[in-house]
């Protein structure tokens, strides 16, 4: 699947939630839906899952959805563990698989043709599990998935698609930060 267009498809179904994004998947998203509630976590390759769940935590009335990628997940595996023994029932991790550390040149990932991101998240108690590689089966069966009780762990096999604008002069920003926190305050 391309990555933009299975956000496209994801976006269709996002109306409130606080979505936290990290590295490629965040310029995508801000793309594809920007938004107050869009949390973005560049900078800190790995935290995305923690930063959601503190999020997640500190707001258990509003989903969180994680668009992390797999460095970036790989970097910070213990978060799964972390994540599952909180038990969050409104996060919704997604892991953008493409076996490579994008953001720094494509380099594979260690493992890429061996990890199973939903092995070790149901290894680390995550209530619920999905894989998409196919853009029809993840269109066809999202809405109902994002209905699961959390935490659950959904993994995109992705492959990168048209490139977005990458501006990390408005990310690294204090005009981002300031409209997330009026916003979060506000929802």
């Amino acid at each position: 699947m391309k990555r933009d267009e299975c956000l496209k498809v994801l976006a269709r179904h996002v109306t409130d939630e606080i979505v936290v994004a990290t590295y490629q998947a965040a310029f995508d998203w801000l793309v594809i839906r920007p938004h107050a509630l869009n949390y973005v976590s560049i900078g800190a390759m790995g935290l995305a899952s923690s930063h959601a769940l503190g999020l997640a935590l500190g707001r258990p009335d509003k989903r969180v959805i994680i668009l992390d990628g797999d460095g970036s997940l790989l970097m910070n595996l213990g978060s799964l563990v972390s994540v599952a023994e909180a038990g969050p029932r409104n996060l919704i991790h997604f892991v953008c698989e493409n076996g490579t550390y994008e953001a720094n040149g494509a380099h594979p990932i260690p493992g890429r043709d061996r990890v199973s991101f939903t092995v070790l998240a149901r290894a680390a108690g995550y209530r619920s599990c999905h894989e998409f590689a196919d853009l029809g089966d993840f269109a066809s069966r999202i809405a109902s998935v994002l209905r699961e009780d959390g935490p659950l762990l959904v993994d995109l096999k992705l492959e990168p698609g048209e490139k977005s604008p990458q501006d990390y002069q408005y990310i690294h920003g204090r005009a981002a930060r300031e409209a997330f926190r009026a916003a979060l305050r506000s929802a």
